[in-house]
Protein backbone atom coordinates (compact mmCIF):
# COMPACT_ATOMS: atom_id res chain seq x y z
CA UNK A 1 0.00 0.00 0.00
CA UNK A 2 1.91 2.86 -1.34
CA UNK A 3 -0.96 5.09 -1.02
CA UNK A 4 -0.76 5.72 2.86
CA UNK A 5 2.44 7.59 2.05
CA UNK A 6 0.42 10.65 0.89
CA UNK A 7 -2.03 10.18 3.57
CA UNK A 8 -1.66 13.15 6.68
CA UNK A 9 0.43 12.33 9.68
CA UNK A 10 -2.70 12.68 11.59
CA UNK A 11 -3.78 9.42 10.52
CA UNK A 12 -0.12 7.57 10.52
CA UNK A 13 0.54 5.66 13.90
CA UNK A 14 2.92 7.43 16.48
CA UNK A 15 5.65 5.58 17.70
CA UNK A 16 4.60 6.47 21.58
CA UNK A 17 1.70 4.46 20.51
CA UNK A 18 3.42 1.35 19.42
CA UNK A 19 4.48 -1.35 22.51
CA UNK A 20 8.04 -2.26 21.74
CA UNK A 21 8.31 -6.33 21.26
CA UNK A 22 9.79 -7.07 24.67
CA UNK A 23 6.76 -5.61 25.99
CA UNK A 24 4.61 -8.15 24.78
CA UNK A 25 6.66 -11.16 25.70
CA UNK A 26 6.36 -10.67 29.37
CA UNK A 27 3.23 -11.31 30.95
CA UNK A 28 1.46 -8.32 32.50
CA UNK A 29 2.19 -10.35 36.35
CA UNK A 30 6.01 -10.07 36.11
CA UNK A 31 6.21 -6.40 34.90
CA UNK A 32 7.03 -3.72 37.53
CA UNK A 33 4.13 -1.67 39.46
CA UNK A 34 4.80 1.11 36.49
CA UNK A 35 5.20 -0.86 33.84
CA UNK A 36 2.24 -2.57 34.16
CA UNK A 37 0.18 0.49 35.06
CA UNK A 38 1.64 2.17 31.73
CA UNK A 39 0.98 -0.93 29.53
CA UNK A 40 -2.74 -1.03 31.00
CA UNK A 41 -3.60 2.22 30.64
CA UNK A 42 -1.99 1.55 26.73
CA UNK A 43 -4.42 -1.44 26.10
CA UNK A 44 -7.72 0.59 28.09
CA UNK A 45 -6.72 3.76 25.56
CA UNK A 46 -6.41 1.18 22.36
CA UNK A 47 -9.73 -0.54 23.94
CA UNK A 48 -11.34 2.96 23.90
CA UNK A 49 -10.11 3.85 20.41
CA UNK A 50 -11.43 0.78 19.12
CA UNK A 51 -14.73 1.24 20.17
CA UNK A 52 -14.67 4.75 19.20
CA UNK A 53 -13.67 3.56 15.36
CA UNK A 54 -16.06 0.86 15.43
CA UNK A 55 -19.35 3.19 16.43
CA UNK A 56 -18.48 6.01 13.91
CA UNK A 57 -18.19 3.36 11.23
CA UNK A 58 -21.26 2.08 11.99
CA UNK A 59 -22.62 6.05 12.16
CA UNK A 60 -20.58 6.15 8.82
CA UNK A 61 -22.32 3.45 7.24
CA UNK A 62 -26.21 4.41 8.70
CA UNK A 63 -25.15 7.75 6.80
CA UNK A 64 -25.14 6.22 3.83
CA UNK A 65 -28.71 5.23 4.08
CA UNK A 66 -29.98 8.62 6.17
CA UNK A 67 -28.84 11.19 4.58
CA UNK A 68 -28.94 13.68 7.31
CA UNK A 69 -26.83 11.73 9.08
CA UNK A 70 -22.73 12.62 7.36
CA UNK A 71 -20.93 9.59 6.09
CA UNK A 72 -17.74 11.22 5.87
CA UNK A 73 -16.28 12.67 8.62
CA UNK A 74 -17.98 9.35 10.94
CA UNK A 75 -15.63 7.52 8.38
CA UNK A 76 -12.70 10.21 8.42
CA UNK A 77 -13.39 9.46 12.23
CA UNK A 78 -13.07 5.81 12.28
CA UNK A 79 -9.91 5.81 9.76
CA UNK A 80 -8.22 8.17 12.97
CA UNK A 81 -9.17 5.97 15.64
CA UNK A 82 -7.99 2.73 13.91
CA UNK A 83 -4.50 4.27 12.87
CA UNK A 84 -4.06 5.61 16.45
CA UNK A 85 -5.15 1.99 17.87
CA UNK A 86 -4.77 -0.76 15.45
CA UNK A 87 -2.94 -0.98 12.77
CA UNK A 88 -5.05 -4.20 11.36
CA UNK A 89 -8.09 -2.48 11.53
CA UNK A 90 -6.60 0.31 9.55
CA UNK A 91 -5.17 -1.70 6.91
CA UNK A 92 -8.98 -3.57 6.51
CA UNK A 93 -10.56 -0.12 6.78
CA UNK A 94 -8.37 1.64 4.05
CA UNK A 95 -8.23 -1.68 1.86
CA UNK A 96 -11.89 -2.01 2.15
CA UNK A 97 -13.61 -2.66 -1.10
CA UNK A 98 -16.52 -0.23 -0.33
CA UNK A 99 -14.79 2.16 2.26
CA UNK A 100 -11.62 2.08 0.80
CA UNK A 101 -10.91 4.05 -2.37
CA UNK A 102 -13.56 6.88 -0.73
CA UNK A 103 -11.78 7.27 2.38
CA UNK A 104 -8.22 7.60 0.59
CA UNK A 105 -9.47 9.69 -2.09
CA UNK A 106 -10.93 12.15 0.70
CA UNK A 107 -7.98 12.16 2.65
CA UNK A 108 -5.15 12.56 -0.82
CA UNK A 109 -7.79 15.55 -1.72
CA UNK A 110 -8.13 13.88 -5.31
CA UNK A 111 -11.78 14.80 -5.04
CA UNK A 112 -15.21 12.08 -5.44
CA UNK A 113 -16.78 11.22 -8.19
CA UNK A 114 -19.45 13.06 -9.87
CA UNK A 115 -22.15 10.18 -9.58
CA UNK A 116 -21.50 10.38 -5.65
CA UNK A 117 -21.74 14.56 -5.67
CA UNK A 118 -25.19 14.27 -7.74
CA UNK A 119 -26.71 11.67 -5.54
CA UNK A 120 -25.69 12.75 -2.17
CA UNK A 121 -26.94 16.17 -3.06
CA UNK A 122 -30.21 14.49 -4.59
CA UNK A 123 -30.86 12.84 -1.84
CA UNK A 124 -30.03 15.58 0.61
CA UNK A 125 -33.07 17.83 -0.81
CA UNK A 126 -35.11 14.67 -0.85
CA UNK A 127 -35.09 14.21 2.84
CA UNK A 128 -34.77 17.62 4.37
CA UNK A 129 -37.55 18.45 1.95
CA UNK A 130 -40.05 15.81 3.01
CA UNK A 131 -38.81 16.34 6.57
CA UNK A 132 -39.43 20.30 6.23
CA UNK A 133 -43.24 19.74 4.80
CA UNK A 134 -44.27 16.74 6.54
CA UNK A 135 -42.56 16.51 10.23
CA UNK A 136 -41.79 19.96 10.81
CA UNK A 137 -44.50 22.00 12.01
CA UNK A 138 -42.61 25.15 13.11
CA UNK A 139 -41.72 27.66 10.73
CA UNK A 140 -37.96 28.31 12.35
CA UNK A 141 -37.33 24.40 12.19
CA UNK A 142 -37.88 23.98 8.72
CA UNK A 143 -35.61 27.70 7.97
CA UNK A 144 -32.88 25.73 10.36
CA UNK A 145 -33.17 22.50 7.54
CA UNK A 146 -32.76 24.32 4.89
CA UNK A 147 -29.57 26.43 5.77
CA UNK A 148 -28.28 22.81 6.80
CA UNK A 149 -29.32 21.89 3.46
CA UNK A 150 -27.43 24.80 1.96
CA UNK A 151 -24.42 24.36 3.73
CA UNK A 152 -24.16 21.15 2.63
CA UNK A 153 -24.41 21.47 -0.97
CA UNK A 154 -22.00 24.37 -0.43
CA UNK A 155 -19.39 21.76 0.80
CA UNK A 156 -20.66 18.88 -1.13
CA UNK A 157 -19.78 21.47 -4.24
CA UNK A 158 -16.98 22.67 -2.83
CA UNK A 159 -14.88 19.44 -3.01
CA UNK A 160 -13.06 18.42 -6.28
CA UNK A 161 -14.62 16.28 -8.53
CA UNK A 162 -12.97 13.07 -9.43
CA UNK A 163 -12.12 12.56 -12.83
CA UNK A 164 -12.86 8.83 -14.08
Amino acid sequence: MSKTATIPSVFSIPKATRLPPESLERSPAAQTGDESKGFTIRRVARAILIAIGTSSLALGIAGIFLPILPTTPFLLLAAACYARSSRRFYSWLISNRFFGEYIRNYLERRGIPLRVKVLSIALLWITIGCSAALAVDALWLRILLAVIAVGVTAHILSLRTLAR
